[in-house]
């Protein structure tokens, strides 16, 4: 608890005051004013956050964390769990989605099994072993892990963003996860923190069908009604219904906020590990960025609710931090307008070209 309790002390609110100066170098840039829309509003919000005039984005990792979760033995999943350990071999080998376009921006992938359900057999630099336990339990018949697993969850999210913070330098961080049976657990942390109503956060995850659909919505409210969870409270929401990897990713959110990095979030688990984060300290909601919204009904519920708006929107509900990569190389093409784009004195332009 003593690694949480520091981190949490050390993140503040960002200057509000720096969006207004750099709106006003933006608009002494040699277009209109306004032109570029959202790209000058997100160039204001890194600015903001990392409190640099002229940030460059660089250096970008984004963190996929794995774990296994107990609920999958009520059959709310396409797939069985042993699906999470071959995925992350698929991740080591450099063939899932995630690397592909982690790849095509040049981010590093960086992985960890937080809480997968076996041992792995495979040895790699790549790769991180940081589990908490062999999956979570069932959370229809108690809590999904014990309040002491949920802090070391999140103290090694911590641990694994400081890690990779102390070996290179690190400009801009995405959250990525694998879990078979976590769209349950992100409905029922959703449901909770946010007060919606278990069938508007509830989607069909890997792709359910019907007679599925309705089994997970109530085995979600099943948990909920068996665990009473204490919305206002994050580790107890988070011990009782959550899952060993979002937890894991509360704490790189935390330790990210911490260091003035700004925080991609993915899509619904991501989210969902977003609301623990600003549970235990609101000023995280700062460091936040949005990346898409997924076609899982909460996870537009997820962001109303943090008050965050989306870079983009494809329709796309795999994880694996897929949507935050993507929106990554748009938010390092804001700073660079922001960079490099010549000023009107500069480049001679009659500023009433801006007009």
């Amino acid at each position: 608890m003593k690694k949480l309790q520091e981190i949490l002390k050390k993140i503040r609110p960002v200057d509000k005051k720096s969006f207004e100066r750099t709106q006003m170098r933006l608009d002494n840039l040699t277009k209109p004013v306004g032109s570029l829309g959202r790209l000058e509003e997100l160039s204001k919000i890194v600015v903001a956050i990392t409190g640099k005039k002229g940030p460059e984005l660089r250096n970008k990792v984004v963190f996929v964390f794995a774990g296994d979760h107990g609920v999958t033995e009520e059959g709310v999943s396409a797939y069985p769990k042993e699906v999470t350990a071959q995925m992350v071999y698929n991740f080591i080998r450099g063939g899932a989605a995630i690397n592909v376009l982690s790849r095509h921006i040049g981010a590093e992938v960086v992985v960890a099994d937080l809480g997968i359900a076996e041992e792995l057999k495979i040895k790699n630099e790549k790769l991180k072993i940081k589990k908490i336990n062999y999956g979570t339990k069932n959370f229809t018949r108690g809590p999904a892990m014990t309040e002491e697993e949920a802090i070391k969850s999140i103290e090694a999210g911590i641990e694994i963003f400081e890690e990779e913070f102390s070996r290179r330098r690190i400009d801009i961080v995405a959250t990525g996860d694998m879990g078979i049976g976590n769209t349950t657990s992100s409905s029922a942390i959703t449901s909770v923190v946010t007060d919606a109503s278990v069938e508007s956060v509830t989607g069909r995850g890997t792709g359910i069908d019907n007679n599925k659909f309705q089994r997970k919505i109530e085995i979600i409210k099943k948990a909920i009604s068996v665990n009473s969870p204490d919305s206002k409270n994050a580790i107890d929401v988070l011990s009782k219904l959550g899952g060993f990897e979002i937890g894991g990713l509360v704490g790189v959110i935390l330790a990210g906020a911490s260091k003035k990095v700004p925080v991609v979030i993915d899509g619904f688990i991501s989210g969902a590990s977003a609301l623990i984060a600003v549970l235990l300290n609101p000023s995280v909601k700062d460091y936040l960025i949005a990346s898409h919204v997924s076609e899982e009904p909460g996870h537009k519920i997820q962001l109303e609710y943090l008050g965050l708006k989306p870079v983009l929107n494809l329709n796309m509900r795999l994880g694996e931090g897929t949507g935050a990569v993507l929106a990554m190389n748009i938010i390092e093409a804001s700073c660079r307008i922001l960079n490099e784009m010549a000023t009107f004195s500069s480049a001679k332009v009659s500023k009433s070209f801006s007009d």
